[in-house]
């Protein structure tokens, strides 16, 4: 089916008290491994490139970026395809051509007026291209390249009253909230603040987004849906799966040379742990 919209995605399941699932997607593998689980359960997904994939891609977008829209476009669920943390302002002059539908633009390392600023600018251009936008405030921490964050240290958690004038005056469509999770955990032992959660749900008009979810337990996930949050990043989850599964495969078969064998094996166990988050945000 043809490529779904971001922001139809997440409206209609903040509209459901749902959420809608968004994988960060390296490889192939990645791609094909999100769009099998999600119709394994038949449910819409989002695929998202973060600028640190690009990176990773020897800093082309379009290789990967095509391939997603290719397998998106033969899935039998509707698949979106998002930007993902973008910094640079000239990778994200090439989402629309790229095929993405959406772009987070991340500024939250700047201090509260350049950060508003940058994202104005970036939320400007992106509505002139028909591109729904997301932002941050708040410091989720964690991200590669970054110095080291606590989540839970003083001032690091999004303010209700602030991210409410912050969304009125950059004008994005959706703000991804730090709440107590973060970025590239590798144990899912995150608690979050459901409190200011029901807070900024209450003081905020725009879908609010949980990033670093790898790390937070199912029940705090299932407990962030019902309090409000619309669209759930992951990205290391799918990592520890895809790379347990090939340790595994290569130490019971260390003959092994045939990339394919070791690789479907990593591809399955991702496709595993999507259809089981998507139930769980589902529930």
């Amino acid at each position: 089916m043809p490529l779904a919209a971001t922001g139809d995605l997440v409206t209609a399941a903040a509209g459901a008290r749902t959420a809608v699932a968004a994988f960060n997607i390296i490889t192939l593998e990645h791609v094909e491994a999100v769009i099998a689980g999600a119709e394994s359960v038949a449910a819409p997904v989002v695929l998202q490139v973060s600028e640190n994939a690009v990176k990773f891609r020897y800093g082309r977008l379009l290789p990967l970026a095509r391939a997603a829209a290719a397998a998106a476009e033969r899935a039998s669920v509707p698949v979106a395809l998002h930007l993902d943390h973008v910094q640079s302002d000239d990778l994200l002059r090439q989402a629309s051509a790229a095929g993405f539908s959406s772009v987070m633009y991340d500024a939250a390392r700047l201090p509260y007026e350049e950060n508003l600023a940058a994202t104005r600018a970036a939320a400007d251009w992106a509505h002139a291209q028909g591109l729904w936008i997301e932002a941050e405030l708040g410091a989720v921490g964690g991200k590669s390249g970054e110095p080291p964050l606590d989540a839970h240290a003083p001032g690091a958690r999004t303010d209700p009253a602030e991210a409410s004038a912050f969304v009125a005056d950059s004008g994005v469509d959706a703000l991804a909230v730090a709440i107590g999770s973060s970025h590239a955990m590798t144990t899912r032992t995150a608690a979050l603040d459901h409190d200011r959660l029901k807070r900024l749900a209450a003081a905020l008009g725009v879908p609010l987004v949980l990033h670093g979810s790898s790390g937070v337990p199912d029940d705090e996930l299932a407990a962030a849906v019902a309090g409000g949050i619309a669209k759930v990043n992951v990205g290391t989850a799918l990592n520890i799966a895809m790379t347990g599964a090939i340790r595994e495969f290569l130490a019971a078969h260390p003959e092994a040379v045939d990339s394919r064998k070791y690789l479907s094996v990593g591809r399955e166990a991702m496709a595993g742990t999507v259809a089981r988050l998507i139930r769980v945000l589902n529930a």
